[in-house]
Formats: structure tokens, sequence, C-alpha cells
């Protein structure tokens, strides 16, 4: 009798080691569960981020080429103003200046 009544102890001992570890797994399994859903959530979360940046960082290099082709149209007018011929034609255009030699022929209205 004595036996069982170890036996059966020891038992009980041993389901609720069982319970617990069972509990334990269970916990862990939830936290590690918890955990991947966070990664991804946070994971998509990065990769909309980074589309986001592609997509901005597009458009500045867009708005660097259209800088620098106007920056070279400046350049290029700029050499142009310090001509005669620049010149020449601020004077007719907005002083209404002609050659010496030149005759004017104007539309009738």
């Amino acid at each position: 009798m004595m036996r069982s009544v170890k036996q059966r102890n020891r038992d009980k001992r041993q389901r609720t080691r069982m319970r617990r570890h069972k509990a334990s797994i269970l916990s862990i399994c939830g936290v590690i569960l918890l955990l991947t859903i966070i990664l991804s959530v946070g994971s998509m979360s990065l990769q909309a981020k980074n589309k986001r940046y592609k997509q901005q960082e597009a458009e500045l290099t867009a708005q660097l080429k259209e800088e620098k082709e106007r920056t070279e149209e400046i350049k290029e007018f700029e050499k142009y103003a310090g001509t005669d011929a620049y010149i020449e034609d601020v004077a007719k255009d907005k002083l209404g200046l002609i050659h010496k030699n030149e005759i004017l022929f104007e539309p009738e209205p």
C-alpha cells in the first residue's frame, strides 16, 4: 500500500509538471507568434517607406536633370548676352533702333 501511495503522489507530481510544461510551451509559442506578427507589420511598413523614398528619389533625380539643363540654357544665354548680336536685337526690339542703312517696314493698321 505504501508503494501505491508513493506511486500516486509521484504520478500526481508528474501530471502537474506536465501541465506546467505544456502551459510554458504554449506561452512561448504565443510570444513567438506575437513577435512574428509585430515583425511582419514592421517589415510591411518599412517596405512602404522604401517605395515612397524610391519614388521621391526618382522625382528629385528628374528635377536635378531639369535644373542642370536650365543651368546650361542660362550659361548659353549669358554667352549670347555678351555678344554684339544680342545688343543689336535688344536695341531693335525694345528701343526700336535701326542701323543707318536699314529701312524699316511697318505693317499698315
